[in-house]
């Protein structure tokens, strides 16, 4: 029971790591500071864009260090690195120290891999936690990577609207406080359990709410930010963002609540309930004057499951692997569906970083620079439910073999 709520505390610890460490998508509310601070042309400030998405390519490390090292130790690698990173840059554009421009460029670089390595470490607990809805928690926990925009523009407001130098702070402080905040359910995972068919329907429900409550969170920033042009209003807008963050903390105790019920009072009910007949009685009788005939039956119906259990053992030798599983490096990179999804992010993910990167130039060039924090809380709106409607095709109906042959 106590390990059932755990897997959901860990899902709600992933759902923060991942609101609050989406920093690249901030890039435009500081980048014409960077820009003239720097003295640099447009062309250089793409490239500076640029190193913070290239950044990614080395994520691959993470992967190293997961073989070597616990979890929560590549998790404070990549806090520590995104500290790095990004507090240097702050310490830059509020003109406290200088560095050239190829140092910058090594520091955008160190900010943007910070960023793989949390996605590494929430992809892990996804996948240890839920085995059996590993899609739904995937999909849950990465679209609030999208938001982490609209609730760093409600924090920077809430200090000083005025003050674009907020959000490197910021995208250099939170991950690593949010971390620390995230640590005591990483060390206490429960350990991993087979679920029953019943218990992954179940859990594909409270999947459903918490993608409900998803919905009304991102609506609420949204909707609500453009009311925060003033301090104390953001304050209380952004009040209101963190108990809808927190708010998923009741499902662990709903899911322990259930399960206590589940165990402990309808088990007594039964109990009671059969102290009262005499079927138990009954049932003993017939059980010892047929003992003979169930103990052939007994052994008819191992035989059975023996013979049905070698067949099952020849069929499943050399089954293909299927998604979710471990794959080895060099059997991935011999696989068509690798390199097609490979062209497919590099030539088309990279189309919505060029356009995020370069959304404070576009909306300065066109006049609406002043409304720069709306546009970037719509553009984190939209990552949003384009992350989370990947999860749809696990919440229709899925039919198995065994229910179509029966």
């Amino acid at each position: 029971m106590e390990g059932q709520s755990r897997k959901w505390m860990i899902l709600v610890a992933t759902t923060w790591v991942q609101a609050f460490t989406g920093t690249n998508f901030d890039f435009s509310s500081y980048s014409s500071t960077l820009k003239s601070v720097l003295g640099i042309s447009q062309v250089q400030l793409n490239y500076l864009a640029m190193a913070s998405d290239m950044g990614k390519a080395f994520g691959w490390g993470s992967g190293l260090c997961l073989m070597h090292l616990p979890l929560w130790c590549v998790l404070f690698i990549a806090a520590f690195m995104g500290l790095f990173g990004y507090g240097l840059q702050w310490l830059l554009i509020d003109r406290i120290i200088s560095f050239p421009y190829v140092l910058v460029f090594l520091l955008c670089l160190t900010a943007g891999c910070s960023i793989c390595w949390f996605n590494t470490v929430c992809y892990v607990l996804c996948i240890r936690n839920f085995p059996a809805n590993r899609a739904l928690a995937l999909s849950l926990t990465i679209s609030f990577n999208g938001v982490t925009a609209a609730i760093y523009n409600l924090i920077a407001n809430s200090i000083n609207p005025e003050n674009d130098t907020l959000y490197l702070l910021l995208n250099a402080a939170v991950p690593l406080f949010v971390s620390i905040l995230a640590l005591l359910p990483i060390l206490r995972q429960p350990p991993l359990q087979q679920l029953s068919a019943d218990a992954a329907r179940s859990d594909a429900s409270i999947f459903l709410f918490l993608n409900i409550l998803a919905i009304f969170t991102v609506l609420y920033l949204l909707l609500l930010n453009s009311l925060s042009s003033t301090a104390s209003v953001a304050r209380i807008l952004l009040g209101g963002a963190i108990l809808l963050l927190v708010l998923p903390l009741c499902f662990p105790a709903l899911v322990y609540a259930r399960n206590w019920a589940t165990h402990n009072i309808l088990a007594r009910l039964h109990f009671y309930h059969s102290s009262f007949n005499d079927l138990e009685l009954v049932r003993e009788l017939i059980k010892n004057e047929n003992g003979t005939s169930s103990n052939a039956n007994s052994y008819g119906v191992v035989e059975k499951e023996g013979c049905f259990g070698c067949f099952r053992r020849v069929m499943e030798k050399d089954r293909l692997t299927v998604l979710g599983e471990e794959h080895p490096a060099r059997v991935l990179v011999c696989k068509w569906d690798f390199w097609l999804y490979y062209f497919t992010y590099f030539c088309g993910g990279t189309v919505g970083l060029v356009y995020s990167n370069n959304l404070g130039q576009i909306a300065q060039s066109l006049g609406y620079y002043k409304d720069l924090e709306s546009l970037i809380t719509l553009y984190s709106a939209c990552s949003f439910f384009g992350r989370l409607l990947s999860a749809t095709p696990d919440f229709l109906p899925r039919c198995t073999l065994q229910e179509l042959g029966g």
